[in-house]
């Protein structure tokens, strides 16, 4: 049996240490424009509270902690929304959605249940595997945060935020599509 304490870690350990500890993204857009800062950091460790704060952690270590002003609810894509949940959410300032992998998609389905269903107000931030071709389609949805994946350029992100100006499909912040907008003009 390998020696798990040693230098030689096996990688099964090393994916272990690497799930505990907080993650820290340097590049977040924050309602369209890249932040000076990011403070927050993300915990996907089930079962401590980080030291480094403030920070997102799992659903359930954050309701198990909710009376913390500085820990905020980390939400997987399988996360299933229930209107006792999203009420549960409405008294944090924030809520992070994870991506796991760019081609999972479920978490633009909680954020859009969260501001069209839910009404919650607060930050919506997606991180995890955040790629700059799928901000648009998250703001869209109703994120207003996006920690970008390390190798994402923020310069390129704040392109791709502004390169569709006009969109036909109703959104989170847009309620009508662009025929009904053009009908709603005419009198």
């Amino acid at each position: 049996m390998p020696n798990k304490t040693g230098p030689n870690k096996t990688a099964e350990t090393q994916t272990e240490a690497a799930e505990q500890t907080p993650v820290h993204v340097d590049h977040l857009i924050a309602n369209g424009e890249l932040a000076a800062e990011n403070a927050w950091c993300v915990s996907y460790d089930e079962d401590t509270l980080p030291e480094q704060r403030p920070a997102f952690v799992p659903l359930s270590l954050w309701q198990a902690n909710q009376d913390d002003d500085e820990l905020a609810p980390l939400l997987t894509s399988d996360t299933e929304l229930t209107a006792e949940l999203a009420k549960q959410l409405g008294s944090s300032a924030a809520v992070a959605i994870d991506f796991p992998a760019f081609t999972d998609g479920r978490g633009y389905s909680i954020a859009r249940l969260l501001r069209e269903r839910h009404d919650y107000r607060g930050e919506v931030r997606a991180v995890g595997d955040v790629l700059v071709d799928q901000l648009d389609y998250m703001r869209r949805c109703g994120f207003n945060a996006m920690a970008l994946r390390d190798d994402q350029h923020p310069d390129d992100a704040l392109r791709a935020l502004s390169f569709i100006s006009v969109r036909y499909q109703p959104d989170v912040e847009e309620r009508q599509a662009l025929f009904e907008r053009r009908l709603g003009t005419r009198d």
